[in-house]
């Protein structure tokens, strides 16, 4: 059998690999000139690299064609103990001309813990050079020794064997070898950037990994104007980055924007690792962070509506159960997932949710009645909203240092300085590229920043990207169809040394949630800029006046109310508008 890519290699080929498989080699000697010649022509003909793995006894135990510029190193598994050598040696070429061993050929001897790794350099199917790298014992301060470059004649003696049999007994491979624990998420990130932006997106996809529990090993970008519909990042770039998975010992790639189900299923093919995007990131922090059940319900809805046209290309990853980013949350139990169910699932959701929103327009329109006004809270992920309405409300609502701690809405109730009682919520942050399925699951969610009377624009002013993340939320509230008045908060006042740099949003606060610098400016700017202004009277009804009282159960909101003998004594909330229809009630005290 011969594994990796065999596409496009006719019959004769593919006979002239399995024919290796039948030339043994002397236990005595590393490898035979026979097989050399043949890889070289192998190689020569196919322009791709071909390995074959060797056990202790001279068999050939497999065969494996990569494309140019790469060549697949399957662990073979059959190391015969932590402590030593795997008992296998791996013979690869490389089709331009040079043997000289690359970091990945390198990383592979480490952690595959091979007898020794050699490279064959070829040239129009000719033999050039060869190299060969052997594990050092853990007391010496290189962690591999490279010979080369060797003739075939050097190749193909005993030597190099003799070499093997000397290191096995003195290699304590825990302290030579770093050994990565299987359930780690290592992973490498990658953009596009064709406006000059460097990292900024990236900077921001390797936060989400972080909050989702993946440990970033390399972040890079690839100066594209459009993903490449095949591949996202274009094949070259494509080779260049499994290389760089095989040197580092990846096993996740996370892409900077939304892939679809040709772009997945390539990428993972060229790569040989999982590959995922940055809305599944996304959906899988939303996955571990939300508490309620319509939280849940939401992130759910919008996971399967994502999955829905891309099982094609992520049959790989559903196969994994609880496999890591992306496949936590509702998932899919089995490879070849049931269409007719996520759509069944997606319909049972969809109902659910419209419970959930026709209470939650229940509680607005009982809110509205009360004539309470809203005051919502929104803005970037991690700007310091919860944090702020801990300050404000003295609540104690989760606060973490990262990206989407927080993400169902929570109520409390303040008092501002005038006695105005008002309702603070506390909406989900915003993120640049906010996945669309998201935005549309969380809609009921959302409505509460729509309908609220009046928005703080929460924004850390600490922050680098400032501009950007302005822009963003800015950019979602006009989707939304935001149109009420918004006071900018500027939080993290205590990590700014100028506030003169910051730009001037009219009406502003600067405020420091975590020490309380500025929280008093702040309730008496909310105060005033408060499009319906309630105010607290104290009044005195004549029994005959059923219809006033009516009116105020109606449009005001009822602190109290006492039957006395000279009629009923209120105290409400009222607005302006209602003020003046009963101030000649009004209770002199």
């Amino acid at each position: 059998m011969i594994n990796g890519n065999i596409e496009g290699l006719s019959k004769q080929i593919l006979l002239a690999l399995e024919s290796i498989y039948d030339m043994p080699v002397e236990r005595e000697s590393f490898l035979s000139k026979e097989i050399v010649l043949l890889l070289c022509e192998l190689t020569g003909v196919t322009n791709r690299e071909i390995s074959i793995y060797l056990n202790r006894r001279g068999e050939v135990m497999d065969v494996s064609v990569g494309e140019a510029g790469q060549v697949s190193l399957t662990g073979m598994n059959l190391r015969r103990s932590n402590v030593r050598l795997s008992g296998i040696r791996c013979i690869h070429t490389h089709p331009g001309g040079s043997g000289k061993l690359s970091g990945v050929d390198l990383n592979s001897l480490k952690t595959l813990r091979f007898d020794a790794m050699a490279a064959i350099g070829v040239q129009n199917g000719r033999f050039v050079d060869a190299y060969t790298a052997f594990l050092n014992p853990p007391n010496e301060s290189e962690s591999h020794t490279i010979y080369g470059p060797l003739t075939m004649e050097e190749l193909c003696g005993d030597d190099l064997q003799r070499e093997i049999h000397r290191l096995d007994p003195l290699i304590a491979l825990p302290h030579t070898v770093e050994t990565q624990q299987d359930e780690e998420e290592r992973a490498i990130l990658i953009g596009l950037d064709d406006q000059g932006e460097g990292f900024r997106s990236v900077n921001e996809l390797e936060e989400l990994a972080k909050t989702a529990g993946a440990r970033t090993l390399y972040k890079t970008t690839q100066n594209r104007k459009m993903p490449d519909p095949a591949t996202y990042i274009g094949r070259g770039k494509a080779a260049e980055l499994t290389l760089l998975c095989q040197s580092l010992n990846a096993n996740l790639v996370i892409c900077d924007d939304e892939l679809t189900a040709v772009q997945i299923k390539n990428l993972e093919e060229i790569l040989g690792v999982r590959v995922i995007d940055r809305t599944t990131l996304i959906l899988d922090i939303f996955s571990r962070h939300a508490v309620s059940r319509e939280g849940k319900l939401q992130v759910e809805l919008a996971q399967l509506k994502y999955r829905l046209p891309r099982l094609t290309g992520m049959g790989h990853t559903l196969s994994r159960l609880g496999g890591g980013i992306g496949t936590r949350g509702p998932g899919e139990k089995k490879l070849e997932t049931d269409r007719r169910h996520i759509r069944r699932r997606i319909s049972e959701i969809e109902a659910e949710l419209a419970k959930v929103k026709e209470h939650r327009t229940n509680l607005r329109t009982k809110r509205e009645k009360n004539r309470i006004p809203i005051c919502a809270l929104t803005g970037y992920t991690n700007a310091g909203k919860s944090t702020l309405l801990n300050a404000l409300t003295g609540s104690n609502v989760l606060v973490e240092d990262k990206l989407f701690a927080t993400l169902d809405p929570v109520s409390r109730g303040i008092i501002l300085p005038d006695g105005q009682r008002i309702i603070l919520i506390d909406t989900v942050g915003f993120i640049d590229k906010l996945p669309h399925n998201l935005v549309e699951a969380f809609h009921s969610t959302l409505e509460e920043v729509v309908e609220a009377d009046l928005l703080l624009h929460v924004v850390d002013a600490g922050s680098p990207n400032l501009t950007e993340q302005t822009s963003v939320v800015n950019r979602v509230l006009n989707m939304l169809g935001a149109k009420q008045k918004i006071i900018t908060v500027y939080n993290k006042m205590d990590m700014v040394k100028d506030s003169t740099l910051l730009p001037a949003e009219k009406p502003q606060a600067f405020v420091s949630a975590r020490t309380g610098e500025g929280l008093e400016d702040l309730l008496n700017l909310i105060q005033k800029n408060l499009p319906r202004k309630m105010q607290r009277v104290t009044l005195l009804l004549p029994y005959d006046q059923g219809n006033v009282r009516s009116m105020l159960h109606e449009d005001g909101n009822i602190l109290s109310e006492e039957f006395v003998s000279e009629g009923i004594q209120m105290e409400v909330e009222v607005d302006e508008i209602l003020f003046g229809r009963i101030k000649s009630f009004l209770k002199v005290v």
